[in-house]
Parts: C-alpha cells; sequence; structure tokens
C-alpha cells in the first residue's frame, strides 16, 4: 500500500548519491515546487502518488464458517481472509450506523449485539460483500476496504506502517542531514509531505533559505497544523541572558538532552530557527538516541532493563510565558506495549534530585544511566554542525538527543535561536492528510 507505492515513486522522483556528500537538487516539472534538496545517503517514502501503484481487489467468493462465527472472503490472488461477525456488524458502512462526512460510527455499543448471527452473505456484482443480520439489517463491503482491514499478521503490520510510519533509519556520526527548501516546505505540498515522512524515518530534516526574522516558526507551525504552546510560549529565544531561567539561555556548553521531560507528555518535534551565529563555539551537536539504545540493549541488557523500568523524577520551576512548578515521572527509555522504542526522556539539568527508588537500587540505576550517556557520547555516534542564520533545524524530541558546544558572549546578543514545539499527533495528522490529498490528485 503506502510503503510500496512510495518506494517505486521515489527512484522515479528523486535522484540519491551516497557517494557524493553534496546537496542533490531535482527540479519537478510536475508540481509547483522549485526544488528539493537531499543530502544523498538517506532513501525514504516518496513525495508523489501514482494510483497505478494501487492494486484492485478483486473477489472470487465469500464463505460463511458458523462454527466460527467468520466469513471468510476468498481472493481472486489466491488469499483468503477472515472476518469475525461481530466485528462486521460493528463496522457497518450503512448511513444508520456510519456518518460519512465525519468518517465516525454511529452504531454504539450499547446497542451491538456482540453475539449476532447472520440471515445471509452473497457477492454483489459490484464485488461488494452483502450480509443480512437476523433483524434484517443490511451491510454492504467494498473489496478494497475489506483486504486492507484483513487480520493475517501480514495486512495488520502493512496497515500499522501506513497509518504510523514506524519504520526507522538509523544513523551515527556519519549523518548527513536530509535538506530542503524552507519555501518549498511552505508552498509546495509534495516537499513538506517529503520532509514530513523524513523526519518521521531519519528524525532530522535540515530547511534552508528561512528569512532571518523572529516569528517564521510560526508561519511553519501553521503549514503543519497548530504549535505546542508551554510555559515558555509559543516561541522562545535561545539567546545568553541574564539570570537565565533555563540553562540553554547561557553560553555554556549544553550535554546532549531531549526537551522538557518535566511535563508528562513531552512535545514531539522541535524547531530551532537560526537567527544570529556566534563566531567562535556554538556548533550544535545531535544523536540518533534510538540507535544507542539498541546498542546498550544488546550491550548490557541489565542496564537497558534498569533504565525501561524505572520512574524518575524532572521537575522546572520559574517564571516565563506566566510562573510555573512542574513534575512528572518518567523512564529514560519509554518502550510501547510490544517493547519497542517510543520515546527517550532526559534532561539531566531537570532531572530531580529527588528519586523515588528503594536505597539498594541506587547504585545500578547510576550505572546504568553512566552507561547510556557513556554511548551517547562516543566519537562514533555524535555528528557536530554549526547552523547558520537562515536555517531551521526540524528533528524528532522523542528521539534525538541535542546539545551545543558553548560559545563566546559579549556585550551584544553574539548567538539567537528562535525555538519551537509541536506534538507528534499534529505531524502525524497533516502527513496523512498530504498523503490523501496527494493520492487523490495523481
Amino acid at each position: 500500500m503506502w510503503a510500496a507505492a512510495a518506494k517505486r515513486l521515489l527512484r522515479s522522483k528523486v535522484q540519491f548519491s551516497v557517494a557524493n556528500t553534496s546537496l542533490t537538487v531535482q527540479r519537478n516539472r510536475r508540481s509547483s515546487c522549485s526544488s528539493l534538496l537531499y543530502f544523498s545517503r538517506w532513501q525514504h517514502s516518496s513525495p508523489v502518488y501514482d494510483q497505478t501503484c494501487l492494486t484492485e481487489a478483486m473477489i472470487r467468493n465469500v464463505k460463511v464458517l458458523d462454527a466460527q462465527r467468520f466469513v471468510c472472503v476468498h481472493w481472486e490472488d489466491g488469499g483468503q481472509s477472515l472476518y469475525p461477525y461481530v466485528w462486521l456488524r460493528d463496522n457497518c458502512q450503512c448511513p444508520e450506523c456510519f456518518l460519512q462526512s465525519a468518517k465516525a460510527r454511529k452504531l454504539s455499543i450499547e446497542n451491538l449485539d456482540v453475539n449476532t448471527s447472520l440471515r445471509n452473505v452473497n457477492l454483489t456484482d459490484a464485488n461488494k460483500v452483502s450480509i443480512i443480520w437476523p433483524d434484517d439489517h443490511q451491510s454492504e463491503f467494498d473489496a478494497k476496504w475489506l483486504k486492507q482491514r484483513c487480520f493475517s499478521k501480514e495486512s495488520r503490520a502493512e496497515m500499522q506502517e501506513e497509518l504510523f510510519l514506524q519504520e526507522r533509519q538509523y544513523w551515527k556520526s556519519d549523518l548527513k542531514i536530509p535538506t530542503m527548501s524552507y519555501e518549498d516546505v511552505l508552498n509546495c505540498d509534495q516537499t513538506t509531505f517529503q520532509w514530513l515522512c523524513t523526519l518521521r524515518k531519519v528524525g532530522i530534516v535540515l530547511l534552508e533559505g528561512a528569512p532571518v526574522k523572529r516569528g517564521e516558526l510560526i508561519t511553519l507551525g501553521k503549514r503543519i497544523g497548530y504549535m505546542r504552546h508551554t510555559f515558555y510560549g509559543y516561541t522562545w529565544q535561545v539567546q545568553d541572558k541574564i539570570d537565565a531561567n533555563n540553562v540553554a539561555y547561557t553560553s555554556g556548553k549544553l550535554s546532549l538532552h531531549t526537551d522538557y521531560p518535566a511535563l508528562q507528555y513531552p512535545p514531539g518535534v522541535q524547531f530551532l530557527h537560526c537567527l544570529k551565529q556566534a563566531e567562535t563555539g556554538g556548533e550544535s551537536e545531535v544523536v540518533d538516541g534510538f540507535h544507542v539504545c539498541n546498542r546498550l540493549r544488546k550491550q548490557n541488557p541489565e542496564a537497558f532493563n534498569i533504565l525501561t523500568s524505572t520512574q524518575i523524577d524532572f521537575t522546572d520551576t520559574g517564571v516565563d510565558y506566566c510562573d510555573f512548578s512542574l513534575q512528572s515521572k518518567q523512564r529514560i527509555i519509554e518502550l510501547d506495549p510490544t517493547g519497542g522504542l517510543l520515546r527517550i526522556n532526559f534532561n539531566n539539568a531537570t532531572r530531580d534530585s529527588v528519586l523515588n527508588i528503594p536505597v539498594e537500587k541506587v547504585q545500578a540505576f547510576y550505572s546504568a544511566l553512566k552507561e547510556f550517556m557513556d554511548l551517547m557520547n562516543q566519537p562514533e555516534n555524535t555528528f557536530y554542525f554549526k547552523m547558520k542564520p537562515g536555517q531551521v533545524v526540524t528533528f524528532d524530541n522523542w528521539r534525538i538527543l541535542h546539545g551545543r558546544k558553548s560559545y563566546e558572549s559579549g556585550a551584544d546578543i553574539s548567538r539567537h535561536l528562535e525555538g519551537s514545539y509541536l506534538d507528534w499527533d499534529v505531524v502525524m495528522s497533516r502527513l496523512r492528510a498530504l498523503k490523501s490529498k496527494l493520492q487523490n490528485s495523481s
């Protein structure tokens, strides 16, 4: 589905050269985009959809397995799919049960007979499965809709990848940051879709050519949807400040961290727009935290288990947009229900001195955390770059740890970045909407 179409179109639309580390410019004749800029290393989802990549699902016949309470659909390609009675009744697509304009279910669970039988099943001339239920209610299901929702392990995995783009490409110090035009992201749906796909898969994308003025991140955020408002505002200014209320607002070195673990739900995506760069120092450093997590899991499973099971207190107190006193409990490495990597929660500056674990487990926790951060800081895992005015770095705050080298400060502001956050829910919403729009227009 999505992934297959993307791979085919990527090969035909985007040129990559593994040996060349300079930017490759490709002009798209079919859209208003003036250019797409990429570093050559990364191969990911396509920015365009071609309807020829989507194969039509054709049904050969339909059978009822009443003992198991399944409807069995045999496909023309030789496969078959099983659909439980209760699931089919719950997902009836008729106007009485489903509101098409909102793509939302109207049938309440209170009115669903979970032990329903069925009266009749047949295959219509329009290649649809028609079911008559015991109460004479009729449901009709499109073949393509059914096949996309097949309960086989492979089909479910394919659908989850299409919905959530879970594939990742890990990297180390040899990162070549995927780079795109800021103006094209604002003006071209195809480029915006490519940007968000790359951000999801690689974890970091650099946008070039943004106007060197405050407020551009608001424009960029609106291109996606809406930004995350925090106690530092919609946007915040990273510069050396007197009586700084955040260690980022100094000229000192910033160790590798993710932002805002003091929030119970930290922001998923971060933007940093360079407005002024220090003449000496101020280089940014980034690490693919998921790559390091995978290394730790293999190298020291016990340390990995400690960091995925121990809840640590984080705190943040001060005055900015308003006064605030935050407190949260996070696992340094958060896993999803399947054991996959979900999020890294680590900021040493806001890690609380309150440590709510038994005293005999304290030493083991510190040893595990130290090994984790030592892996992060290994030269083979760390990538450095120095931002230039007009560049916007966009990255996955749940995956990428970032830091900064110290820089010289003076009477005037010597380095100035503007930052903002978005939630992954908002970013993925825009990505799916763009996918649908591009697919329908191709």
